[in-house]
């Protein structure tokens, strides 16, 4: 989005140093800070929502040393991660690049098969998760339809 403001304050206003968002690595740099700024800033803010849900591994006992510590980590952490790489992406990217909506689809499906898999062993109390066939469905799936934009795709 901010790539497109920016283009349209230089076509219209002139604006000095508005043009410096069209250089791809400037936009590369500034969504790495953008991405370390997010997940520094809300990393710890969203781990103590998911212990303060409950929304925590349970661990089982096997007499292993450090074994203790493990129970209650939150298991959605992968939130943090998504949401550290879109944000940036909605933000400097050029929305309408195949690449980067590859991108988008590719982390949300991921991120969709991963919360499948830890809602289930958390709040249906599942020790197994989604099962197997269905995460590699869905891997294959995501594979297949990916290889075919890019294969098809002019």
């Amino acid at each position: 989005m901010l790539y497109y403001l920016f283009e349209y304050l230089e076509k219209e206003f002139q604006l000095t140093g508005a043009s410096v968002f069209q250089f791809i690595t400037f936009r590369a740099a500034l969504a790495i800070i953008v991405s370390l700024l997010f997940s520094t800033i809300f990393g710890k803010k969203i781990i103590r929502l998911l212990q303060k849900k409950q929304v925590g591994e349970s661990v089982r006992d096997l007499g292993l040393v450090g074994q203790v510590e493990k129970a209650g980590t939150p298991t959605m952490g992968g939130l943090i991660i998504i949401f550290s790489t879109l944000i940036p992406v909605f933000l400097l990217a050029k929305l309408d690049n195949i690449y980067v909506i590859l991108l988008i689809v590719t982390t949300v499906w991921m991120g969709l098969v991963g919360f499948a898999d830890d809602y289930i062993k958390v709040f249906k109390k599942d020790k197994a998760g989604l099962s197997g066939k269905f995460k590699v469905l869905g891997q294959v799936g995501l594979g297949i339809f990916v290889g075919s934009i890019m294969y098809f795709h002019p």
